[in-house]
């Protein structure tokens, strides 16, 4: 299994970005997509979630109202869609796979991409 995590890069603040994540090697419409984020000395966190189907889209308040994940299961591919860029949303971003549970823990996911930088200047 692959995630193929893509679309990072330099943005001024109010700008706007899109990610993609790219799986290989799974039947992806049976998996749960989510996005995260790290920037440098913290810890990985919530960014959104998109259910199997995408039908339904969950946010970390971060980021509610200017990000939107969206999935084309055509495309094994998930999409996050960064709108009104801020400095603080400088990080590398990762998207992951889970087949069961709705635990927003770390470890409690399947596969991870290798990241994207996102840098948002000043």
């Amino acid at each position: 299994v692959q995630l193929q995590a893509s679309g990072g890069g330099l943005v001024p603040a109010g700008g706007s970005l899109r990610l993609s994540c790219t799986a290989s090697g799974l039947t992806f419409n049976s998996w749960t997509m989510d996005w995260f984020r790290q920037a440098p000395g913290k810890e990985r966190d919530f960014v959104g979630r998109i259910n199997r189907s995408g039908s339904s889209t969950y946010y970390a308040d971060s980021v509610k109202g200017r990000f939107t994940i969206s999935r084309d299961n055509a495309k094994n591919t998930v999409y996050l869609q960064m709108n009104s860029l801020k400095p603080e949303d400088t990080a590398i971003y990762y998207c992951a796979a889970k087949y069961y549970g709705s635990s927003y823990k770390t470890d409690d996911y399947d596969y991870w991409g290798q990241g994207t930088q996102v840098t948002v200047s000043s």
